[in-house]
């Protein structure tokens, strides 16, 4: 028989061992959670909405929804509409999110709950000792939020969010499809409006 050399040569890190007690047997290291610093508050989403929204009489003319004369043309038209009016399609969103919110009580009594929990614990600004780890304001809000999914579940929120996404895909939809905007072309947007993606 014939030997086989095998290299195995390397740099290995030995796992931290943790205590055979019973408190820290489940433990979990909640520093490895990513940092949620880069996200825009629900406040700074909606002002960057607002900056880019296109005037509504135009986002509503009747005047400029017509059937496109080919599935090329259609293909673009899509495109051009869903970027040009991206910040208006998120406005609707919006709105018939809130209007789902205020026919479904339970779903906004949970969400104003979750909303309120987290505002006492970002005021309190206090380190919370839970088996045995010390959670940050941060780490509370996570563990809050993820335990509100399954309530959330239980009340239909599922229901009314799908209900919302399929209302405003229709309405997007259908409102990018007929829009023409060519339009629109004008001596200032020619150069955005000009390019065919």
């Amino acid at each position: 028989m014939s030997e086989t050399s095998i290299d195995v040569s390397g740099d290995m890190q030995v796992p931290q061992q943790r205590p055979a007690g019973g408190e820290n047997r489940f433990s979990i290291d909640m520093q490895r959670f990513p940092s949620l610093t880069n996200l825009p508050t629900p406040m700074e989403l909606i002002q960057m909405v607002r900056r880019s929204l296109r005037p509504w009489m135009m986002f509503f003319n009747i005047n400029n929804f017509k059937s496109a004369v080919s599935m090329q043309r259609l293909n673009n038209r899509i495109v051009r509409n869903l970027q040009y009016f991206q910040s208006n399609y998120i406005f609707v969103f919006i709105v018939l999110m809130i209007y789902c919110l205020i026919t479904s009580p339970l779903t906004l009594l949970v969400i104003v709950g979750v909303a309120f929990a987290c505002n006492k614990i970002r005021n309190s600004n206090s380190n919370f000792n839970l088996f045995g780890q010390q959670l940050t304001p941060k780490q509370q809000v996570l563990i809050v939020n993820l335990g509100a999914a399954p309530v959330l579940f239980l009340v239909g929120a599922g229901a009314v969010l799908f209900w919302t996404l399929g209302a405003s895909c229709f309405v997007i939809l259908m409102h990018a499809v007929f829009y023409n905007i060519d339009a629109l072309v004008t001596e200032e947007n020619d150069g955005f409006l000009a390019q065919t993606v």
